[in-house]
């Protein structure tokens, strides 16, 4: 049966939170609200940097950023919830927009269309129900990130966390973040290392549109 993508979309943000609530050492770097990410201008609907999530998964990731606190680790997060507003600018980019100032950094041997053919993007976003996130590991030792063997949001195979062609140290830091997510609730995507969604997520059939700021969260 296909699903009524418009008749399973809600500004409803009663069962989100502000993720810095429930993981105060979080480091953010909301790419969407700036103009560095794969179209180069900010997104629709990001009027704040801050990441959102479903109270599920925010108490989730919590418990993931304590794992790897013993370890040395804290987490950074790149996005988390991602309005359906901001999915439907990708959209159009991708099959509208000739614009193409991104493609050396981003996505310098696909072409666009092809991003949504390999699965780079998607036309109804996991971020959308509202327990995706991407992020990384930061070394508390160093101050810096992990090295992960290629950037976020960089759509090449060499981003696939299986990827053979990544340093025996970049496979090992891709592990301990992929390790801690599984077993902290969250499901991997074989073409982002940087990409997790939890796997008992609260709204499996729902999208929502309230654009991410704190002042949309019942606090």
């Amino acid at each position: 049966m296909t699903v009524d993508y418009k008749k399973k979309v809600t500004m409803d943000s009663s069962g989100f939170v502000l993720l810095s609530d429930h993981v105060p050492d979080i480091v953010q770097e909301i790419r969407y609200f700036s103009t560095y990410n794969f179209i180069g201008d900010r997104i629709d609907c990001y009027e704040e940097p801050c990441a959102i999530l479903t109270t599920e998964a925010a108490r989730a990731l919590k418990g993931v950023s304590r794992e790897l606190n013993v370890q040395g680790y804290r987490l950074k997060v790149f996005d988390a919830y991602r309005p359906a507003g901001a999915v439907k600018q990708f959209v159009l980019w991708g099959i509208e927009d000739t614009d193409i100032r991104m493609k050396p950094y981003f996505y310098p041997d696909l072409e666009k269309t092809a991003l949504f053919e390999t699965g780079y993007i998607a036309t109804r976003s996991t971020h959308s129900r509202g327990s995706a996130v991407d992020l990384t590991l930061l070394d508390m030792a160093t101050g810096k990130e992990a090295d992960m063997g290629s950037p976020f949001d960089f759509f090449s195979e060499v981003s696939h966390p299986d990827y053979p062609g990544v340093t025996e140290e970049q496979h090992e830091n891709r592990m301990i973040l992929r390790n801690a997510m599984i077993r902290g609730g969250f499901v991997p995507l074989e073409c982002e290392w940087w990409h997790f969604s939890l796997k008992d997520e609260p709204f499996p059939d729902t999208y929502f549109e309230f654009p991410v700021s704190s002042a949309y969260l019942r606090r």
